[in-house]
């Protein structure tokens, strides 16, 4: 064998009979490496096998987030922050419990203080353990006379305040409480207050009625009921009552005819006149 087949390193030209062929080149020994490319074992016939797969890492080492993210003084606030909403709502449940339990010891005791928490936008006029659905339609409706400045006077028809703070609620997703409420604990104090031929009863009687007659007397101002130059001289007010219907699956049968309760006319004070409440 002459001095070109002598080492690993020589080089060859091709095979020719009888001279055996060129072995490849041995691979050393890995050099270290930092990266996942240093777990690749080479294969027997020399190519490089798969990558390794390494371990997930642990989630504990991405990046934070929600109050985790937060700094330790910012933890706190929202800390506390959650803390003084928990209570508020834990008071909020228990004064709403109280006032429509029955009568206890706790509830007397702090009467007043249940009141104030209550009134006015918490309200509730049912009883937790005596519920009493309304089952009637009531409208509370109005008309004037009107004072022209020439001497004469004229009627308006009648301007249904019901329905008008029925359409102002209607889709209105955070409606005032005086369109919810004012008409309708106005109407229910005066009949608490007074008999079936309208006669109050009781020293509140004449306070009911002239806490309605002011609300009359600023709805028809709203409306504009006397135009540029009359003024309201008198108002006079009832109530149109209907029963609710039954469901469609129910036997029960209802009258669908109306009832109205029609108030004795009413003169207005001075200050009145032109929706004032003085």
């Amino acid at each position: 064998m002459d001095a070109q087949d002598k080492g690993s390193d020589a080089r060859h030209g091709p095979a020719e009979p009888g001279v055996p062929a060129p072995r490849a080149p041995l691979r050393g020994p890995a050099a270290p490496a930092d990266g996942p490319s240093a777990s690749k074992p080479p294969s027997p016939d020399g190519t490089e096998t798969a990558a390794v797969e390494q371990p997930p890492r642990d989630a504990s080492d991405g990046p934070r987030t929600g109050v985790a993210a937060l700094s330790l003084r910012h933890q706190i606030g929202a800390a506390l922050a959650l803390a003084v909403v928990a209570i508020a709502v834990c008071v909020h449940l228990g004064m709403t419990f109280l006032h429509v339990a029955p009568p206890n010891t706790v509830s007397k005791k702090h009467s007043g203080t249940i009141a104030d928490w209550i009134y006015p936008e918490f309200e509730q006029n049912w009883k937790l353990f005596a519920p009493n659905p309304l089952q009637q339609n009531v409208s509370v409706q109005v008309r004037a006379e009107i004072r022209t400045p020439d001497g004469g006077s004229r009627t308006t028809g009648w301007y249904d305040l019901s329905a008008q703070d029925g359409r102002d609620i209607d889709g209105n997703p955070a409606p005032s409480h005086t369109q919810q409420n004012e008409l309708r604990r106005a109407w229910d104090f005066y009949v608490s207050t007074h008999d079936d031929d309208n006669r109050p009863v009781g020293l509140r009687g004449a306070l009911s009625e002239s806490y309605l007659r002011r609300i009359m007397a600023m709805r028809l101002d709203r409306a504009d009921a006397a135009g540029r130059d009359g003024e309201v001289a008198r108002v006079q007010v009832r109530s149109r009552t209907t029963q609710v219907p039954p469901p469609s699956w129910s036997g029960e049968k209802a009258s669908d005819k109306a009832v109205y309760r029609v108030l004795p006319w009413w003169l207005l004070p001075e200050d009145e006149m032109r929706g004032g409440i003085g």
